[in-house]
């Protein structure tokens, strides 16, 4: 059925008027007895404008449609900030960053937020950290892997080696953007298949073996999309210390930290993963994500400038003094560095460790209340560590990160009955219990859930996730729990 044909023939037709299909591309009145705003072409550029109230209105009818930002529980992405630091955006908001001459003081900000990031993450004392903000982490991904390529390249060049088959070895469980890095920049993908046995993501004994004289780098996931696991970023570095001591290949490793770059350091302090591991060249994050800024905002740094290839900084003199910009994306609004500030103010070490501490205590509520009825959860925030009994325990509570697995407050699980469904005789008994109905139902409740497939390895899984934000209140949680329940009893 054309709903654009049903429309247009369910409405009234004066007497007299030749039919036609054109309002249907035409915006109609809307509401505000605002008659400015009828018949704007809704595909073309009006030949006329209309008065700036009618189109607010306009558009902000029709926003009114998305999903509740609260409720979107399948995204990453950080949708509350408090009202002072939405001040600051609209007092910034028409201030590019990239205009340092201009604008000086955002770049000693800028400056500051990087030292911060750099001290957050164990950067040596002496080295000499490079870094910037970015659209993104896919933007900072990119830069990423291009300073491992040059790098890669300029030591086979000087070798007297072929360096026209790169490769780069990250784990099938990686995000978009890692792949898109590789196809964009003709480097071969060497994916590494995912186990469920391994938490879905990848093993680094596995991954080694991908590992050659072209690899230009590994790309560790630190709370990976699908399950928010840590991939092992201090075993890969051993492995890749023992390949190097045999054949003396030196192959880097690139940190994605998009969403556990601003998550590990204050739920597990002592966890090691960053530039404390000398491997470790570079470290992306998303200052959107756990760094609790509105989108978008991304982080990168080079553990030292010698890993940031000369070739990738570029030297501007046309915006009213000698710049250096080493950014894919040129134009990059202050605001969000700013809020990034802010919130660096606002909230300090213990700040972000209590939000943190908290978020993985929602998780872990809504983890065993899943997990005790029809669901398998396969996230493992809610499980005690694995403890020696040698290993004394004394301080650390039930509420301590610590007495948990470590990762992400993420909530992945499937249907117990996903398990069967196989049977050919569940399937003739109950041919319309699929889990994608439990996230299609939920939506009508206002709840936002992604039902998607497991990595290569493991894609005949389907999973459920929650990622478990600030926002995303204790009172909602057990909302949440009672909305699952119920939807999944009703199937």
């Amino acid at each position: 059925v054309n709903a654009d044909d049903v429309i247009e023939q369910s409405k009234d037709h004066p007497h007299r008027k030749h039919y036609t299909d054109s309002s249907r591309k035409t915006y109609h009145q809307s509401w505000s007895r605002d008659e400015d705003a009828a018949e704007v072409p809704k595909y073309t550029l009006p030949t006329n404008g209309i008065p700036s109230r009618s189109a607010y209105q306009l558009i902000h009818d029709e926003m009114t449609l998305d999903g509740n930002p609260t409720l979107n529980l399948a995204s990453f992405v950080h949708t509350w900030m408090p009202p002072e630091a939405e001040k600051l955006i609209m007092e910034n908001i028409n201030k590019n960053a990239v205009d340092l001459d201009e604008y000086p003081a955002t770049q000693v900000i800028h400056s500051r937020c990087i030292s911060m990031i750099a001290d957050l993450w164990k950067a040596p004392k002496d080295s000499k950290v490079i870094g910037t903000a970015t659209a993104g982490s896919s933007e900072a991904i990119m830069l990423g892997g291009l300073a491992m390529k040059k790098r890669w390249q300029e030591l086979r060049k000087d070798a007297g080696k072929d360096c026209s088959h790169p490769n780069i070895v990250f784990g099938a469980n990686a995000q978009v953007a890692l792949e898109k890095f590789a196809r964009y920049w003709d480097v071969e993908t060497r994916l590494v298949p995912v186990k469920a046995e391994s938490d879905f993501i990848m093993d680094p004994k596995e991954a080694i073996k991908y590992v050659d004289e072209n690899t230009i780098g590994v790309m560790i996931i630190l709370g990976s999309t699908y399950t928010g696991h840590f991939e092992n970023v201090q075993e890969m570095s051993d492995l890749l210390d023992n390949l190097q001591a045999k054949t003396g290949l030196d192959v880097p490793i690139h940190v994605d930290g998009a969403s556990g770059g601003f998550f590990a350091p204050f739920a597990y302090p002592d966890y090691k993963w960053s530039f404390d591991i000398p491997r470790v060249h570079s470290i992306n994050t998303s200052g959107h994500k756990f760094g609790l800024v509105y989108a978008g905002l991304g982080w990168i740094l080079w553990r030292d400038e010698s890993f940031l290839h000369k070739d990738l900084i570029f030297e501007l003199h046309y915006l009213g003094s000698t710049e250096y910009s080493f950014t894919l994306n040129f134009s990059k609004p202050a605001a969000p560095i700013l809020c990034q500030m802010f919130n660096f103010l606002n909230l300090g070490f213990e700040g972000y460790k209590r939000i943190a501490i908290k978020d993985l205590r929602n998780a872990r509520l809504l983890s065993r209340a899943l997990d005790s009825t029809y669901f398998t959860v396969l996230s493992n925030i809610h499980k005690p560590a694995n403890r020696s009994a040698s290993k004394p325990t004394k301080g650390i509570d039930e509420d301590d990160p610590n007495f948990y697995q470590i990762g992400l407050p993420v909530v992945t699980f499937r249907q117990v009955f996903t398990l069967i469904l196989l049977s050919d005789e569940f399937k003739a008994t109950y041919p319309h219990v699929k889990q994608e109905w439990i996230p299609m139902m939920l939506k009508a409740k206002g709840w936002i859930i992604p039902n998607y497939n497991a990595p290569l390895g493991e894609e005949n899984v389907e999973l459920l996730r929650v990622v478990v934000r600030e926002t995303l209140s204790e009172d909602l949680v057990e909302r949440l729990i009672v909305d699952i329940l119920e939807t999944t009893e009703s199937l």
